[in-house]
């Protein structure tokens, strides 16, 4: 079972860019739309440093982020993912993360806005697997 969850997380991952992300702003949820791209389980995410997720994150780097749900049915697999994140200055990855879509909010990779958040899972968690247990992935 822990293979197959296991590789059904990192379809999961692979295939689904778009999901909610939790930070905590003065002792409370606060959750956004976001826009993710992984390397096996390490997410990354790009947002201005001009946000308030960027300050939140300084003070509280603890996240919760849904990834996966696609609306298809009440059976759709999705992942519950726990984790802690930090600023990434990897212009690298700035590049790798870099898409037209983000056109509307800064220049180009090398925009000084322009931040990388790398999120690093610390629990997650398999869940709406056809009427099975949630399952927790082994990181």
């Amino acid at each position: 079972m822990a293979k197959n969850a296991k590789e059904e997380a990192l379809k999961i991952l692979d295939k689904n860019m778009i999901g909610t992300m939790a930070t905590v702003q003065h002792n409370k949820p606060h959750s956004r739309y976001m826009t993710f791209f992984n390397e096996e389980f390490t997410l990354y995410t790009a947002t201005s440093k001009k946000t308030h997720k960027a300050e939140e994150l300084q003070e509280n780097p603890n996240t919760h982020i849904l990834l996966g749900y696609d609306g298809h049915g009440l059976g759709d697999s999705f992942l519950e993912i726990e984790g802690t994140v930090i600023e990434s200055d990897d212009e690298a990855m700035k590049e790798k993360v870099w898409n037209k879509a983000l056109k509307g909010w800064f220049e180009g990779p090398e925009d000084p806005d322009l931040l990388i958040l790398k999120v690093t899972p610390t629990q997650m968690r398999l869940m709406n697997t056809k009427g099975e247990e949630p399952q927790v992935i082994e990181l």
